[in-house]
């Protein structure tokens, strides 16, 4: 039970320390609003256009991507500007289990995102914010955190060698809000989008946040969330051990 334990204290100690952090609350709360009031000025003025709630949690899951976008894939790089990465590699608890708090705490920050979002909604656009299943929707918003977060860990994960890991990850923003269909559904994109709209966990998160808020079947994207969250984890472990090996033969951990 060590290394649960470990996750959990690591989880809790970096979401205070990023919750502290302007930068981190702008992009999960803030960020948000303004493709939300973009999609809400949108969909009213579309015909047949889903609920303004629908819209409201995609600009929810965007936030939660978002903050993974744009601090995931860099999270090594920021050890390696603390002098921390050789300190954690080195560490007796597997590298893994040291990394996973700080990306999944990343994605974490994204629940301000929701509330903002629905605030905003219910003030300026009136939204009703009518949640049919509460419990699976308490259920559907930590399964997203954490398949999101340990996309982000794959992505860190990936990009260790690299210090120009945190722009490449923010390049990965819009594309993944795009094929993931966050705000335009997968009907209307080409159908060779959706095998890779399914391998990512913003897909999944998003269906079992609004099946849960307006009615639906959540159980399978909470299974594919699941799948998604234990396929990450164990792709990060081979990933570090990789890169984490040449790393070590190319004297690339610390900027020096």
């Amino acid at each position: 039970m060590r290394y649960p334990k470990l996750f959990w204290h690591g989880f809790v100690v970096h979401f205070k320390e990023l919750s502290a952090s302007p930068f981190q609350i702008m992009t999960a709360a803030i960020w948000p609003l303004v493709f939300a009031t973009l999609a809400y000025l949108m969909f009213r003025a579309g015909s047949g256009a889903p609920s303004l709630l629908y819209a409201s949690l995609g600009a929810a899951v965007m936030g939660i991507w978002s903050t993974t976008a744009t601090s995931a894939g860099g999270a090594i790089q920021r050890q390696r500007w603390l002098g921390l990465l050789e300190l954690l590699v080195v560490a007796p608890a597997p590298f893994v289990f040291v990394l996973a708090p700080i990306t999944v705490a990343i994605a974490g920050i994204g629940v301000y995102s929701i509330a903002s979002t629905l605030l905003w909604g219910r003030l300026l656009f009136g939204i009703d914010v009518h949640i049919a299943s509460p419990g699976l929707f308490a259920l559907a918003v930590p399964a997203t955190v954490l398949a999101v977060g340990m996309l982000g860990l794959v992505l860190a994960s990936a990009l260790i060698l690299y210090r120009a890991a945190s722009a490449f990850s923010q390049g990965l923003e819009f594309p993944v809000w795009l094929i993931t269909g966050l705000l335009v559904p997968l009907s209307v994109l080409p159908g060779w989008v959706t095998p890779i709209a399914w391998a990512l966990a913003p897909t999944w998160g998003m269906r079992a946040m609004r099946h849960a808020a307006l009615g639906g079947s959540v159980l399978p994207a909470l299974a594919m969330c699941a799948v998604l969250t234990v396929a990450y984890g164990l792709a990060a472990v081979l990933l570090l051990r990789y890169f984490e090996q040449a790393a070590r033969r190319r004297a690339t951990l610390s900027l020096t």
